[in-house]
């Protein structure tokens, strides 16, 4: 069981009432992590911190942040196993997914602090004589970064890493089902010299999330804020800074199509769609949720596809065998059983059945799915995939393009022109040809449209979004006034 303290000004610090919450493993039911229930008081005291550290933080040098930068990637893969080993406890998917997190995480800080000498701006003709007109970009000061708990060491990395290499100071509200696997972030780059009050960490209870959140945002400090959930809560966070005139950069929900065509190479679209839509149990904002797959191979196709699927065991991940973990908490699992009971009741195929005992949940496919099904609009967040036939190319865009979400999609053809004009008639922020729809890379502009959010978060893409453009000049001759 870990125990967990708020980090503020560089300091492992209690709740000013002492005050504490528990996370239950979704393993065992024993509690994972015991970690301090921040109050308002303590919210203020991380943001008043940070303020202080961006006085000091965004005058260092573009290659000193570099090298603390580096540092920390370092730090943070020589904690690997320890990563996995809260991580598995607090959210119960694999080592695997751990280690991924961890590794992309790591290479999420390189690529920032590659950025620190990237940050430039431009020199823009004036129609004055002898002005000199520049286009610069400064940091904005606090950042709030809001992460979630399905790509625990990956998300919040992604909330800090550009914000600090632009020279912004940042409190990362951590998420209340992983406080432990959050916290190790703070320490890791607190013990790399970014210097003290540069990251805080706030961890809260539950209930308290509503008065956290809006004090952090209301703060006069806070200059951006970040956040990485569900669309129905970041709607409530975009309205809020909406209030208060804060940018806000959104990655929200999916529901990820992949379009099969006639002449898809089916075994590679079979093994990227059983990737995308089972890895980590179905919980990640790319996950493959829709198939949509043209009619002369639609046959072989989810022959292949089920095969695939029954072969793929869920488990305790902390037991050898077990290719897939458990869901994050029996109430995603009560989730999920209602979508697909109400699929099923209204004439959906389930070639495998509903397999869901407490948060232990097997692979399924839907097939035959509806509109008026749940299902078939909702985020299921779960091992689910539903299969849907089309004959026409139109057909198959319209069927892609019928979600309110627009994360991440994929095509499969062995002709790439047609491949390229099937995705590019997609709306979603990310597609994907001949892969699958769970893919990411520090480098690359990662974010959506539609209900999946707005903003782009990765290397020079994000450079804009948590800096200021100033418009400065310099008269180098005397000027001509009318008055």
């Amino acid at each position: 069981m870990q125990h967990v303290q708020l980090l503020i000004d560089g300091q492992s610090v209690d709740a000013a009432n002492q005050a504490t919450f528990e996370r239950i493993s979704p393993i065992d039911g024993h509690v994972a992590s015991v970690a301090a229930a921040a109050t308002l008081e303590d919210v203020d005291r991380a943001l008043e911190s940070a303020s202080r550290a961006f006085q000091i933080w965004s005058k260092v040098s573009p290659t000193e942040r570099r090298l603390r930068l580096l540092k920390a990637a370092d730090l943070m893969d020589q904690n690997t196993e320890k990563f996995i080993e809260i991580g598995m406890r607090e959210t119960g998917s694999t080592a695997t997914w751990y280690g991924f997190n961890v590794h992309l995480a790591a290479n999420m800080l390189r690529e920032a602090a590659a950025m620190t000498t990237q940050i430039d701006g431009s020199l823009i003709p004036s129609d004055v004589p002898g002005n000199l007109a520049m286009g610069i970009r400064v940091p904005c000061g606090v950042v709030v970064g809001i992460a979630p708990w399905n790509a625990p060491v990956i998300l919040p990395t992604r909330a800090l890493a550009m914000p600090l290499a632009c020279g912004n100071t940042v409190v990362l509200k951590a998420s209340e089902a992983c406080p432990a696997t959050h916290r190790l972030i703070g320490a890791i780059l607190n013990e790399a010299g970014l210097g003290e009050g540069v990251v805080n960490v706030i961890t809260h209870a539950p209930q308290d999330a509503p008065q956290v959140v809006e004090r952090l945002i209301e703060h006069p400090a806070v200059k951006r804020i970040n956040f990485t959930g569900s669309t129905k809560v970041g709607k409530i966070i975009a309205e809020t800074a909406a209030k208060h005139l804060k940018p806000v950069l959104l990655e929200l929900g999916g529901k990820a199509p992949v379009v099969i065509l006639n002449d898809a190479d089916l075994d590679e679209a079979v093994n990227a769609v059983a990737f995308g839509a089972f890895f980590n149990q179905g919980q990640i904002c790319m996950s493959t949720e829709r198939v949509l797959v043209q009619d002369g191979i639609a046959d072989r196709f989810i022959e292949k596809l089920i095969q695939k699927t029954a072969s793929l065991k869920a488990g305790n991940p902390t037991q050898q065998g077990s290719m897939l973990g458990v869901l994050e908490s029996r109430r995603a699992a009560e989730r999920i059983q209602h979508l697909l009971e109400d699929a099923q009741q209204k004439g959906a195929n389930l070639p495998l059945g509903i397999q869901i005992q407490d948060t232990l949940m097997q692979p399924t496919l839907v097939l035959d799915i509806q509109p008026e099904m749940l299902l078939y609009r909702e985020e299921s967040f779960g091992p689910v995939c539903t299969v849907q036939r089309f004959a026409s190319i139109e057909d198959g865009v319209r069927l892609a393009n019928d979600s309110e979400f627009g994360l991440s999609s994929a095509v499969f053809s062995q002709n790439f022109g047609l491949a390229m004009d099937v995705a590019k008639q997609i709306d979603s922020g990310i597609c994907h040809i001949n892969g699958a729809t769970v893919h990411d890379e520090a480098q690359m502009p990662f974010g959506g449209t539609k209900s999946s959010g707005y903003g782009r978060f990765g290397s020079k893409a994000s450079i804009a979004e948590f800096t200021e453009l100033r418009w400065i000049t310099v008269q180098t001759q005397p000027r001509h006034y009318p008055i």
